[in-house]
């Protein structure tokens, strides 16, 4: 059986971890190298670092970050933000990324997808979706793409776009709910299960986590592979090994052995 997988997600904005409410609000949290050492001791299974306003300020990644976060951590790196080539690609993962996120440019050329994914390998490339419920009360379910760090609408319908860029080669999904960021409500669980069940790639839920139940949550119900989650974690409401504990005894197979610190660590 495969294991399910804890992500803390460091959002960057200026060379700082950020985390606001439904992209907005932001708030800072810390350094993101010193934040990733935290996560990479406590037994982490990955780490996700998103450099928030790249796409809307038109600039790359940070690599300079990236190089020292991977210097400074052996739990494998999903990094985004930013990229819009498969040159730029390239550059993340020789600058230590193990994955590499790309969302914006992947609406407007999903095609970018497929040739990462045939150059670099399917492993290697996540498309992040960011998508707000667009149905209303009674209506089918309906989940809209937003693109620049949740800024711009794009009218493209988000379980449709899944399923295309699960064909175009992307190896993973991770998936945000605009409407539950930062709300420490819960994952928006049926954008998330509309997506699982859509592709046949793995998910990642995010968007939303308040407690450790959400977390299960969005394995038991929203049938993702992987858990993402910000808040608990930077603010030091839960440890990650209190996370995979918790899963664990609610029936969910994870990965215990590594889990360093059971310790929270608030940045």
């Amino acid at each position: 059986m495969l294991k399910t997988r804890i992500i803390p997600c460091l959002d960057v904005k200026d060379g700082r971890v950020v985390k606001g409410v439904r992209f907005e609000g932001l708030r800072d949290a810390g350094d993101p190298v010193e934040a990733a050492k935290v996560y990479d001791a406590a037994g982490a299974d990955e780490l996700c670092f998103l450099d928030i306003t790249a796409s809307r300020e038109a600039r790359g990644t940070l690599l300079d970050i990236v190089s020292r976060t991977a210097e400074a951590c052996f739990m494998p790196l999903t990094v985004g933000g930013g990229v819009r080539t498969v040159e730029d690609v390239r550059a993340l993962l020789l600058a230590g990324a193990d994955k590499v996120a790309i969302n914006t440019s992947a609406v407007k050329d999903p095609d970018l997808v497929a040739r990462a994914a045939e150059k670099f390998g399917a492993q290697c490339i996540v498309v992040a979706i960011d998508a707000k419920r667009v149905s209303g009360p009674g209506e089918p379910a309906a989940w809209e793409i937003f693109t620049h760090g949740g800024r711009d609408p794009t009218g493209i319908d988000a379980v449709a776009f899944a399923r295309l860029v699960a064909e175009k080669g992307a190896g993973e999904l991770l998936v945000t709910s605009m409407d539950k960021d930062g709300t420490r409500s819960g994952y928006d669980l049926a954008l998330t299960r509309a997506i699982s069940d859509a592709v046949h790639v793995p998910v990642i839920a995010s968007g939303g986590v308040g407690g450790l139940d959400d977390l299960v949550a969005g394995v038991a119900e929203g049938g993702a592979s992987a858990v993402l989650a910000a808040s608990i974690f930077h603010f030091g409401q839960a440890s990650v090994a209190e996370a995979k504990a918790h899963m664990a005894a609610a029936g969910l197979a994870m990965r215990l052995d590594g889990t360093a610190s059971s310790a929270r660590a608030p940045l």
